[in-house]
């Protein structure tokens, strides 16, 4: 990888560990991390977006107790495989704040909702083909 995985954006209004959680889950769903890979640790991520390790080791844990990460003893984190358990509640649920985040950026943006919903469809049908 060229650039490095994660960036942080401190003056954005979004809790850094909240812009973390948020990177990984987008990183997983376009395949830049797939299934199994490690992400970088708690110390390297700290260390490259000088942020401090607890606000890192916070978005860390949020998502291995959603179940997006797995914690390997000696190794660091991995992405899980996206097991498709859990109730459809739960997995809208996970959802909602990336979309949430999608529509304050279409609101900055004037997009209308129409206009966002053509962005997406493509993006999911080119996913549910792989």
């Amino acid at each position: 990888m060229s650039r490095f995985l994660f960036q942080a954006f401190p003056g954005s209004g979004v809790p850094l560990y909240r812009q973390l959680v948020d990177q990984v889950r987008r990183h997983a769903a376009t395949g830049r991390v797939q299934a199994s890979d490690f992400l970088p640790s708690v110390r390297q991520v700290a260390q490259e977006l000088q942020i401090n390790p607890m606000t890192v080791s916070k978005a860390y844990s949020i998502l291995e107790r959603e179940g997006v990460l797995e914690n390997v003893r000696g190794q660091g984190m991995r992405l899980k495989t996206p097991s498709g358990n859990g109730t459809i509640r739960d997995r809208r649920q996970a959802l909602k704040p990336l979309l949430e985040q999608v529509a304050a950026t279409a609101y900055q943006l004037s997009l209308p909702p129409s206009d966002v919903l053509r962005l997406l469809e493509p993006m999911l049908e080119d996913l549910n083909r792989e």
